[in-house]
């Protein structure tokens, strides 16, 4: 898995974060969502490195990566927070400027670095997910049937910890052969540990307010994204029966976007990484 990717522990000043790289060329920021890791893209990555200088950090919280103390505000796992933290890791690996993609959970961190780091993102993917104040604004008994984890794992009157870390095989599933064995093993790693459980939980605490409160600023400002980018969505997942045309929606709020579907289910990354990489590749150099 990661062949001749180095991996590191960097510290991006209010966390360390574990990180994988590897590959030559102009680089490329790869996101994982919930409740994966950056091994989610272990069929990806060397597809890439042939092209691009690839990076696939695991998010603060999540993996093998530090997990700071929370706060009332849930503010440590706000997707700014997040952001902050990549801006740091790319610059210590030598990268002023690079490209990000990022899928679930990891496209509200990917869209966040594009709209608070301007100068840093050349171009942006994000997959799967429409931002987060929209995701909510248009929220209706469809979106809470099908994404429910989102008020239950955001909740703190009656922390969702407890019910998870009784059994979370079965809370999470996921399976080797979808996942591959040693992705498999980092992802059973991660999610045993009680500690990554309260940080993904503090993430869609995050995401249900201080996130929720900085896209509608974006907004209520009238500000939209600068750089070109790129919406990928699952054929067998439910944007389409939940949004109609999420292209349309991504389109109000970014200046240069196109987009394409992947044959896939939710977790396309290991589903169709050869469909994946090749719009990849194809965004990248265009």
């Amino acid at each position: 898995m990661f062949d001749d990717f180095q991996t590191g522990m960097i510290d991006v000043g209010e966390t360390e974060l574990f990180v994988r790289h590897g590959g030559s060329g102009s680089p490329l920021l790869l996101l994982h969502g919930h409740p994966r890791t950056h091994a989610t893209w272990h069929r990806v990555a060397p597809l890439l490195a042939p092209y691009h200088t690839v990076v696939c950090p695991d998010l603060r919280g999540y993996g093998r990566s530090g997990k700071p103390r929370t706060t009332p505000d849930h503010a440590p796992y706000s997707k700014r927070a997040m952001a902050r933290d990549l801006v740091a890791l790319m610059r210590a690996l030598g990268h002023d400027r690079f490209a990000v993609a990022g899928h679930d959970r990891g496209c509200y961190v990917a869209h966040r670095l594009a709209a608070d780091h301007p100068a840093a993102v050349t171009r942006l993917v994000v997959m799967d997910g429409i931002p987060i104040g929209e995701a909510l604004a248009r929220a209706d008994a469809r979106f809470a049937a099908a994404w429910w984890h989102w008020f239950f794992l955001g909740q703190t009157a009656k922390p969702a910890e407890r019910v998870i870390n009784a059994d979370p095989d079965a809370w999470y599933g996921g399976t080797v052969g979808q996942m591959g064995p040693e992705a498999h093993e980092d992802y059973l790693r991660a999610i045993r540990d009680p500690a990554t459980v309260h940080a993904m939980c503090e993430d869609y605490r995050a995401g249900l307010t201080v996130d929720r409160a900085a896209d509608d600023a974006d907004r209520a400002a009238g500000r939209r994204l600068a750089c070109p980018a790129l919406f990928l969505w699952s054929a067998k997942d439910d944007m389409e029966e939940l949004y109609g045309d999420p292209l349309a929606i991504w389109r109000t709020w970014a200046e240069d976007v196109t987009g394409q579907v992947i044959d896939s289910g939710h977790h396309m990354a290991e589903e169709a990484p050869d469909e994946v990489a090749s719009a990849l590749l194809a965004f990248l150099r265009s």
